[in-house]
């Protein structure tokens, strides 16, 4: 039999979902190159806006159009299990917090398929550091399907991410809910866990996932010590959410919008280049013409390099989908102005770049060429085929708004 593991949402899931694939292949199953071409197709779901858990269902439908075998993992599996059950009431259902059931559940209903497969590795790889978060934002209904932090051994981590090394990743994504939370329940903290990493010798590049703002405040210089390593990325992705002190007190984010801005100021000054990534929550419950224009000016004194942009979602079971909603017609202009100015404003920040001069590693294969990643994790597109895995210098020539072009030296 074949399998097919469709993963969607953050990288802490493909992430899982890669853990899910090595199961798979560890009762003999072959993978499969589609999900067209599987017996059993593991859907491994995200919920975290009303888009996706609406993209989730009409995906469900058509696997069981298909007549595939369906087991469902990620969010959804537990904050939404209902929903699943009623369009597949015969299939496994999985929550993050039961992974470590995963291979008992699919042995005891499909069996054990033959000697282990040996997966193939790529280039990159996908380390989850924790599950949960120590967050309780009023919007966010991640937190009812991961729960409270748990940080995973600080001895398996290393022993993972050596291995990920030793069998040719030349990137690793550190991963996590919230990565500057690692090991507050554990007494330890992630600049600890990195230095362990980095004694691992090598030319590879690490890069730090999603952390929030008011717990990366706690480790930043820490942190900044340890970015001094080159083979750790010069990026950072923070989400301030507003620019409203106002609606981030209502979001229950525990910081400031000029808390946020010392935050980038320190980061700035330990490494003056460093690329940041944030989001923004365009029109949430309650939010004034005031707190918009707020928000706007933050952009436009933060110069993001990143910038993501999403409209307010209400989720079931969150304190903020019984705030008064914010009407879908100012919801879409706030959008619209928002987008507007990112454009302008990571246009702005890319066209500083041209003429610079970088060390990379080519990371994927996109529409236009290889794009290759920077020291600062900026995609640099080259139009030529690159192995994956490959450093080189490149210097850059042009820009678009959310990318860069280069050519090799």
């Amino acid at each position: 039999m074949k399998y097919y593991v469709e993963s969607y949402g953050c990288t802490m899931n493909y992430g899982e979902g890669r853990k899910l694939s090595h199961d798979m292949a560890s009762m003999g199953y072959l993978e499969a190159s589609s999900a067209e071409e599987a017996d059993i197709v593991i859907l491994n779901t995200c919920t975290v806006v009303e888009t996706t858990e609406k993209k989730m269902l009409s995906r469900i439908s058509d696997l069981k159009k298909m007549k595939k075998e369906v087991i469902i993992t990620g969010c959804m599996a537990k904050v939404q299990p209902k929903r699943i059950e009623i369009r597949l009431p015969e299939s496994i259902v999985l929550a993050p917090s039961d992974y470590h059931l995963f291979a008992k559940e699919v042995a005891d209903r499909y069996g054990i398929a033959g000697p282990p497969v040996p997966i193939k590795t790529g280039t990159d790889a996908i380390l989850p550091i924790a599950q949960g978060c120590l967050g309780n934002c009023t919007y966010c209904i991640t937190k009812f399907a991961r729960g409270r932090l748990h940080s995973y051994s600080e001895d398996s981590l290393i022993d993972e991410f050596n291995g990920f090394v030793d069998s040719g990743a030349k990137e690793v994504l550190i991963t996590a809910q919230d990565t500057a939370c690692y090991g507050v329940d554990t007494h330890t903290d992630l600049p600890s866990l990195m230095r362990s990493m980095l004694r691992k010798e090598g030319e590879y590049r690490m890069r730090i996932g999603m952390m929030n703002p008011n717990h990366l405040r706690k480790i930043v210089d820490d942190l900044l010590s340890v970015m001094d390593d080159n083979r750790v990325y010069r990026f950072l992705h923070i989400p301030v959410q507003s620019g409203s002190d106002d609606v981030l007190k209502n979001m229950r984010r525990g910081y400031t919008a000029e808390q946020f801005m010392d935050l980038v100021d320190t980061l700035r000054e330990g490494i003056p280049e460093i690329s940041i990534a944030t989001d923004i929550i365009t029109g949430f419950p309650g939010e004034t013409d005031e707190d918009h224009q707020k928000t706007l000016q933050l952009v436009k004194d933060l110069h993001a390099d990143t910038l993501n942009i999403t409209r307010f979602s209400s989720r079931p079971g969150t304190e903020a989908a019984q705030m008064e909603q914010i009407h879908g017609r100012i919801l879409k202009e706030r959008s619209t102005e928002l987008t507007e100015l990112k454009n302008e404003v990571e246009y702005n920040v890319n066209k500083r770049l041209i003429g610079q001069r970088f060390r990379a590693l080519a990371t994927e294969i996109g529409k236009e060429g290889t794009i290759v990643r920077t020291g600062y994790y900026r995609p640099v597109v080259v139009r030529e085929k690159i192995p994956l895995g490959t450093f080189l210098d490149v210097e850059v020539t042009d820009c678009r708004s959310t990318y860069l072009f280069g050519k090799i030296l």
